[in-house]
């Protein structure tokens, strides 16, 4: 049997199922909530193996991922994509694309400070203005 390169990944029929129900949500989702929509689009996909091929999708670039104080987020990468941030609502998970002021501002701050930086991860929470509509009644 011939060797796979060590980063090679079989695309199993769980993974484009898990890959695609990613595309298809509307900004961040968790994957409890990714489970469910596979359960009730028919699919059988244990929720450990969610998890499982959302941190693989993460980790090879197809996904973004978040933590929050109730847990992971995940948001599937336009392919290409720049380097960017995102706003994400706190309530419903929307997400909007945000490129930072000015890409110097981190690396100064990190000098400044004699720190040297491995990498970075800046996401701006709160409520998008339909979730602000909806908890005042307006």
């Amino acid at each position: 049997m011939p060797d796979q390169p060590p980063r090679a990944r079989r695309r199993t029929a769980q993974k484009k199922a898990v890959s695609e129900a990613l595309e298809a949500a509307d900004g961040f989702v968790s994957a409890q909530e990714l489970h469910r929509r596979l359960s009730d689009d028919g699919q059988t996909a244990g929720l450990a193996t969610v998890y499982r091929q959302l941190n693989t999708l993460a980790q090879d670039g197809e996904a973004h991922v978040v933590t929050t104080p109730a847990g992971q987020l995940f948001r599937a990468c336009e392919a290409g994509a720049h380097h960017h941030h995102h706003l994400i609502c706190e309530s419903c998970g929307r997400a909007v694309e945000i490129s930072p002021p000015h890409e110097d501002w981190l690396p100064r701050v990190a000098e400044d400070n004699g720190f040297s930086i491995s990498h970075h991860q800046m996401e701006v929470f709160g409520l998008c203005a339909d979730c602000r509509a909806k908890s005042t009644g307006a």
